[in-house]
Order: C-alpha cells, then sequence, then structure tokens
C-alpha cells in the first residue's frame, strides 16, 4: 500500500478538532441572542444553530415548554427515534443516546411505493404509517418532508399513538412552513398537547433535526 503523506499546509486554519467544537459552541453563544429560550432548552437551540450555521435562527424556534423533560424521559427509558429521511437518521450520534436507542426510517420498506401510489402522497409521508406499532412514546424527528409532518399530524388526530415528542424541521418552499404552523397550532386547534421544537418558516433540514435529538439525547454539549 502506497504511503500516505498530507499535502503541505497553504492556509491559516484551525485543524484540531476538539478546538474547532469548543470554538463553534462559543461563537454560537456570542452571537445569539438566547435571552428568550427557556434555560433547559439552551443546548437544543444552540446545536441546532450548529446544525444549519444559522445565529438568528433563535428568532424563528418555537419550543414547547415541556419537551426536554418528555424527550429525555422517553429517551432515558429506550423510546425508538422514528426519522422521515435516512440524513436524518444519520445524523444522529449514537454514543449521544442514553440507552441504545433504535433509530428508524423506513423510506426504503419495499411497502412504501404502493402506499404513496393508492394514498397519491409522497413515498415520505407514506412511510410515515409504518411507524405506527412503534409511534406510541416514541421520539419523532422530521427534517426533510413537510408532507410527513402533515401525515403524522393526520394519523394522530385519526386516533393513532402519540409520540412523546416531535422534532418538527421539514425544509422547502411548498407547505414546509404551513406544516409547521399546523403543529405549533395542534393543541390549541386539537386538544392534543404534544411537547415539540420547530422552527418557523421555509427553514430546516435534516442536519437541523438530527442536531435537535442530539442535544435532547444527553444534557452534555
Amino acid at each position: 500500500m502506497t504511503e500516505l503523506t498530507a499535502p503541505p499546509r497553504r492556509y491559516d486554519y484551525i485543524a484540531d478538532g476538539p478546538a474547532i467544537y469548543v470554538d463553534s459552541f462559543a461563537t454560537i453563544r456570542r452571537e445569539s441572542d438566547l435571552s428568550q429560550v427557556p434555560a433547559e432548552a439552551e443546548k437544543v437551540a444552540v446545536r441546532m444553530i450548529h446544525g444549519s450555521g444559522q445565529t438568528d435562527l433563535v428568532q424563528d424556534l418555537v419550543i414547547h415548554p415541556r419537551l426536554v423533560p418528555a424527550a429525555r424521559a422517553a429517551l432515558d427509558a429506550g423510546a425508538p427515534i422514528l426519522c422521515d429521511a435516512r440524513m436524518v437518521a444519520m445524523g444522529i450520534t449514537a454514543g449521544r443516546l442514553p440507552a441504545d436507542n433504535p433509530v428508524h426510517c423506513f423510506l426504503t420498506d419495499e411497502r412504501v411505493p404502493a402506499l404513496a401510489k393508492e394514498w397519491s402522497t409522497t413515498r415520505t409521508a407514506a412511510a410515515v404509517s409504518l411507524w405506527e406499532p412503534l409511534l406510541d412514546g416514541a421520539v419523532v424527528a422530521i427534517g426533510n418532508a413537510p408532507t410527513a409532518l402533515f401525515h403524522l399530524l393526520e394519523m394522530i388526530l385519526a386516533g393513532g399513538p402519540q409520540p412523546a415528542a416531535i422534532v418538527g424541521c421539514p425544509v422547502g418552499f411548498i407547505g414546509a412552513a404551513e406544516s409547521k404552523d399546523a403543529l405549533v397550532a395542534f393543541a390549541d386547534e386539537h386538544g392534543i398537547d404534544i411537547p415539540f421544537v420547530t422552527v418557523r418558516g421555509r427553514r430546516g433540514g435534516s442536519a437541523m433535526a438530527s442536531s435537535a435529538v442530539n442535544a435532547l439525547a444527553q444534557e452534555a454539549e
């Protein structure tokens, strides 16, 4: 095997992993206004900013007052994490999970294409129905498809199982803002109060959703 050699260093940058990690979170705290974030959810906000690179994210965050204790209790008890996309699942750090919690994404399940066609919906939304046997008391992480979040809320309204907490951060220009508005209004409009975190508007994404789960999984930053 050919011996590998590092290229000559031509740029001035920090290359020490732990130092980058520490400096990143220090920069976020210095440049973000976290004063309106509930104290126990501050690390959730910080990690979501870290995952998005957007220090102004705080102004659009909506965090249910019981999010952190509800999600932590569920994860400590071994609850599964149900993800709408593989990118969300892959972004969850296994070493942070308190009970070797299983992380599921059913998007590639062989049943999904037929269900999506039958129901005239997206594959991501159809895959959410496959969560049902695991959904009661689970932690949900949606970072990609607005249709997945809409479908989840419709399942619950139809009498389906209720998760312990929802990380609802779908991204995009069609339906993303509306799906998150529906999540924020869910308790007031339907009397079903499920702890959640979301970010209003079009912003969101897999990295943001998995970052929130990583923060909820463990107190340490």
